[in-house]
């Protein structure tokens, strides 16, 4: 699943194309996704100006001068498309812009959504109402995070994956941080000492910002805007490399936590 890295560089990779740009036409090629289309969808957003792109989460936010919002969420195997053409069999959502870009929503798996909300999205919309902080934002620092996993017993990888605890961390960056702070993902978060969080909370930040920097980590379908794969895979310290070495001289292990995969080393995470 597109996770934070991915759907920040999405929003990088579409930004010069959309923002201040005139939506000349907006098409659905089908009537949902994991959920239906908004049915006013097309009507809203044609003949509308983009006023500017963000992110909150693993959504990416396309924002009009009509102050509409679409909240776009790529599921398991959503990506952008921008090209001429005409839509494939995957191509779900097709945008043209005044200016004779064509962008398309790509999802084989439909497991992505588009929602449009008026006024500000970060109150109107309500998956975004009890999100945690963001990782990249000075609200989220090891002050916070102490505060947020006192008491708590659940296992320090399930809390980071919490997104009222802090939004957008997703398995791999969780699997990639906890070992280069050197924390055991079983391990109890209260339990967690607080000179181990304060290696955790710049860890997590750093494996984000270099995964951004390398355009994402490409699992199955993941592309950005223009095609091209993202490399941060290349650099994984743990994730999906069960049986290999670990930088400690370790060997990294694979366990299962909630269903999902867990990579880390128990060498040197304790």
């Amino acid at each position: 699943m597109p996770e934070l890295p991915e759907v920040e560089t999405t929003v990088r990779g579409l930004t010069p194309h959309l923002a201040g740009q005139r939506l000349l036409r907006v098409s659905t090629m089908r009537p949902d996704l994991r959920r239906p289309f908004p049915v006013d969808l097309a009507q809203r957003l044609t003949g509308a100006t983009v006023t500017g792109l963000s992110r909150r989460a693993k959504y990416g936010i396309v924002s009009t001068d009509r102050d509409d919002h679409m909240i776009f969420h790529l599921g398991m195997s959503g990506s952008w498309r921008i090209g001429a053409g005409e839509p494939g069999k995957h191509d779900h959502l097709v945008i043209d812009t005044a200016a004779g870009q064509r962008l398309m929503l790509h999802d084989p798996r439909r497991f992505g959504s588009v929602d449009l909300v008026a006024g500000d999205p970060l109150i109107a919309f309500p998956a975004f109402v009890t999100l945690g902080p963001e990782p990249l934002s000075d609200a989220f620092d090891a002050a916070y995070l102490s505060r947020a996993l006192a008491g708590r017993r659940a296992p320090i990888k399930a809390m980071l994956l919490d997104q009222t605890v802090v939004a957008g961390l997703g398995n791999i960056y969780v699997c990639e941080a906890l070992n280069m702070a050197r924390i055991a993902p079983t391990r109890a978060a209260a339990d967690v000492p607080k000179a181990k969080i304060a290696l955790l909370v710049p860890a997590i930040k750093a494996v984000l910002e270099a995964s951004i920097a390398a355009g994402g980590s490409t699992l199955r379908d993941y592309k950005q805007p223009d095609g091209e794969l993202g490399y941060f895979a290349k650099d994984w310290r743990v994730y999906g490399r069960e049986g290999e070495a670990c930088e400690c001289g370790g060997t990294i292990a694979r366990i299962v936590q909630s269903g999902r995969s867990t990579f880390y080393c128990p060498k040197c995470q304790r």
